[in-house]
């Protein structure tokens, strides 16, 4: 391991065991070993050893000096630290400082009884004729046995797939090697998963290897581990390391037999536990499907296909999902599909969810590609179904009657969790099968994770698969499961218009006919509509757009929206928790018709925003058609937005609303740029790199971002005593981060910020549209556009890592994505009340 010590003799110090590492109560997990200029370290066995430092390095020596050592800098660094599983089991080094080894497959994991034939737990072929075959983790000499097996049949290409992201190490036992896995204390039965995807897990193997060699040596080659972890009887096990070459990684294990079988060839593909692997892992699997010959289309058809072998610890789980993938490969290098599985009984088909009837109504042969996924899920079905998984999810998540807590976590919560995750899994496998129709006769000319930024309609459908809230109840109201707020609690009257107007934060456009406004009541409403009718503004034709997404009710004069206790947005006292009794309670639908009796040029309509979010992209169109109508009608129409407080949604809206009839009637004259000498300027000016990145991109860029500047201030120009203003908004939440409580906390200040960046871009987006469909009259729609120039162009891909790269990586949060970033605005704060369609 090093030089040896000098022989010169050296004091020897014998410490009792009270001044021992072991005896002075460092028997917590985290106490690290601390190595003083001169100190006895007594090891399990009362044997005491000297650590001696000196300017190259310390030096152990044993107690009869016979052993000596350096231990260098490194090994140092490393902070090693003591832990224990009980009071009643011995304590010993813990790796990277906290992780027990634990022995990887128990054998009740092997259900289908086959290490011993097979030589792996759980090994099996898909159902068919397809050279397709699955287990869980094997030994070394069980390794041997598979590839041995799988040669006998005739298989003179075998690619194994090793889909474990977990390290795993081979540790040397009897005649053979067998796999053990660093575990947490508080769950000895959970693999590690979710691990920095920059931290190569090859990487992090070799680090452990290093550091159980090391250990073993401080430890009279000793190291613990542990094999029953459920009764722990005669643990934990002592297993002997006398030098590097006692552990194997996975790499070692899996890549020597290219040795001896030359057509053999092995990759590590890691899928994850739960939900569907991330793009750069599907993309990872065609980087694979690209260098091999025997997986392209112009391969030797007279010539046996390859063997695919998979692997995860028991077989189950991700080796299924690695399955399917092989047998979706299959179908597309035969040209068809396996013949239908013959089921024992016929089982009545069960309704598809919305999301995936929507997923297959849009792509290309959607029902055919459902098929031939569902078909490749039954021939992989011997371990586990995907599919019937979701629904037994869905069940158990409907079944449940009065919420209850396990370990902290609600019981609805995690079940709706799985069902998401497994539906989740099961909406990528469709998508994947979908790529390679498209990608595989062109030789992948495209990954998939750009394949899918030019189809960014499927991360909208994606955000959507929870529409549970659209089924819940009414009788939630009625029976005290929700109870109503008052809006005047939640949308505070800033501008003080209430007084004057009926009407909460009232605001109108300079010289234009464009108005913003909290929530109306119906007073509030015939308020604002004799307003905009009177002598003085004659406006004969009004377009009023409600904005919000949640259910809003009038009753006794005042705004309600329907709440659950645990999510309001301000702690309320009981006197705002009043039960709402009236002689009669409005919709909003029904307060705008009522007044269409005294107003005939009043149109109402109602387009849904996200709150906080940007747009959809079909939201743009909605507003620009419903403009484009009132125009057509009258041009002097007059047009009002409101959301739930008059701020977020509507300026929004109104700045789409100031760009449109810039087009109608063209744009006014721009100020130069001001000098403006601020902390930060240059970001409330908008010139972030991302949005920078964009203009430079765009036909004219620097002009559609400074038009959307200036109706941003227009907007904004009689709203200051709200304190908002976009631009601003964007780089003030970004700074809060900075002081956020909690990690939660710091989470959702990184995605309020972020989504107000990607409305700030949309906007810049829609302008660019505004000005480049204007010849046609803009009858190719916003969302067309997007998909077939923007996209094409890269504007999804630059949405895909979007972010701060002024101050951060945008690489080391998830909400960079579209995938998470989009998903995460629509899951729901409520708990689970109607049923998962």
């Amino acid at each position: 391991m090093g030089t040896t010590a000098s022989a010169a003799p050296q004091p020897v110090s014998v410490a009792s065991p009270l001044e021992s590492v072991h005896g002075n109560g460092m028997a917590d997990s985290r106490q690290s070993l601390s190595m003083s200029p001169f100190q006895t370290v007594n090891i399990h066995n009362n044997k005491a050893k000297s650590i001696i430092t000196n300017k190259v390095a310390p030096v152990v020596i044993t107690y009869n000096c016979r052993q000596e050592f350096q231990i260098h800098d490194d090994i140092l660094k490393t902070n090693y630290k003591l832990g224990q599983i009980s009071d009643t089991m011995p304590e010993h080094y813990l790796v990277q400082g906290e992780y027990f080894m634990v022995q990887d497959v128990y054998s009740k994991a092997d259900v289908l009884n086959t290490t011993g034939s097979y030589g792996a737990p759980n090994f099996r072929q898909v159902k068919g004729s397809y050279p397709l075959y699955g287990m869980g983790q094997p030994s070394l000499n069980g390794f041997k046995q598979v590839l041995q097996r799988l040669q006998a049949q005739g298989h003179e290409e075998v690619i194994f797939f090793c889909v474990r992201e977990e390290p795993v190490v081979f540790l040397h036992k009897d005649d053979d090697f067998v796999p053990y896995t660093p575990r947490r204390k508080e769950n000895l039965h959970e693999n590690l998963h979710g691990l920095e995807k920059e931290v190569l897990v090859e990487s992090l193997e070799l680090t452990i290897r290093k550091e159980l060699h090391d250990f073993a040596k401080l430890n009279e080659n000793i190291f613990f581990v542990y094999n029953d972890i459920e009764y722990f009887k005669d643990e934990p096990q002592k297993i002997s390391i006398t030098c590097e070459e006692d552990i194997h990684v996975t790499e070692e294990v899996y890549k020597r037999p290219m040795f001896t079988m030359p057509a053999y060839r092995y990759y590590r593909l890691p899928l994850p536990m739960e939900g569907a692997p991330l793009e750069e892992d599907f993309d990872a699997f065609v980087n694979i499907l690209r260098e091999r010959p025997s997986l392209s289309l112009g391969h030797n058809a007279s010539r046996p296909l390859p063997a695919l072998l998979f692997s995860c610890q028991v077989g189950v789980g991700r080796t299924n999902l690695a399955m399917i993938l092989g047998t979706l490969v299959m179908n597309r290098l035969k040209g068809d599909s396996q013949p239908p599985v013959e089921e024992a009984a016929a089982s009545e088909p069960k309704p598809l969810f919305q999301v995936i009837q929507s997923l297959i109504n849009k792509l290309p042969n959607g029902q055919q590609v459902m098929e031939e996924v569902d078909q490749a899920i039954a021939l992989c079905s011997e371990m586990h179904n995907i599919k019937e998984a979701i629904y037994e999810n869905k069940s158990k998540l409907e079944g449940i009657g009065e919420d209850y807590q396990i370990q902290g976590s609600s019981t609805k919560d995690y079940f709706l969790n799985r069902t998401i995750q497994s539906l989740e899994r099961y909406f990528y496998l469709i998508v994947f099968n979908a790529y390679l129709h498209e990608q595989y006769p062109l030789a992948f000319v495209s990954n998939f994770s750009q394949w899918m930024c030019c189809h960014a309609w499927l991360y909208r459908l994606l955000a959507c698969m929870d529409l549970s809230e659209l089924s819940a109840p009414a009788e939630l109201v009625t029976r005290g499961a929700r109870v109503l707020v008052a809006d005047e609690y939640l949308a505070p009257d800033v501008l003080s218009t209430m007084k004057e107007m009926k009407a909460v934060n009232f605001r109108r456009v300079p010289k234009m006919p464009i108005y913003g406004v909290a929530q109306p009541t119906s007073e509030a409403a015939g308020a604002v509509l004799a307003h905009l009718t009177d002598e003085r503004r004659k406006h004969s034709h009004v377009l009023w757009v409600n904005l919000q997404e949640e259910l809003v009710l009038e009753g006794n004069g005042q705004i309600f929206t329907p709440r659950e206790p645990s999510c309001l947005d301000h702690q309320i006292n009981d006197q705002e928790l009043k039960v709402l009794s009236c002689d009669f309670c409005l919709t909003v639908q029904e307060i705008f018709n009522q007044h269409k009796s005294s107003h005939q040029g009043l149109v109402y309509k109602r387009i849904p925003l996200p709150d906080c979010s940007a747009p959809r992209e079909e939201d743009f169109d909605k507003l620009l058609e419903a403009m484009k109508s009132a125009l057509a009608e009258d041009s002097h129409s007059a047009f009002v937005f409101n959301c739930s407080n008059g701020k977020g949604r509507t300026t929004t809206a109104m700045v789409v609303a100031v760009l449109t009839l810039w087009h109608f009637n063209g744009f006014p004259e721009f100020a130069d740029d001001e000098i403006v000498s601020v902390p930060d300027a240059k970001y409330t000016k908008g010139e972030f790199e991302v949005v920078m990145q964009l203009v430079r991109l765009l036909p004219d860029g620097h002009r559609m971002k400074r038009e959307v500047d200036m109706a941003l201030d227009s907007v904004s120009e009689t709203m200051t005593p709200m304190h908002y203003h976009l631009r601003e908004i964007i780089i003030c939440t970004y700074r809060q981060i900075k002081s956020g409580k909690t990690e939660k906390e710091c989470q959702q200040l990184l995605l309020r910020s972020l989504q107000c960046l990607e409305r700030y871009i949309y906007l810049i987006l829609f302008n660019t549209y505004l000005h480049l469909e204007k010849k046609d009259s803009w009858q190719r729609s916003f969302a067309v556009w997007m998909e077939q120039v923007a996209a094409r162009a890269g504007v999804y891909d630059i949405l895909n890592q979007l972010g701060f790269s002024e101050f951060e990586n945008p690489r080391d949060t998830p909400l960079a994505r579209l995938r998470c970033r989009w998903q995460q605005q629509n899951i729901q704060s409520l708990p689970f009340r109607g049923e998962f369609v």
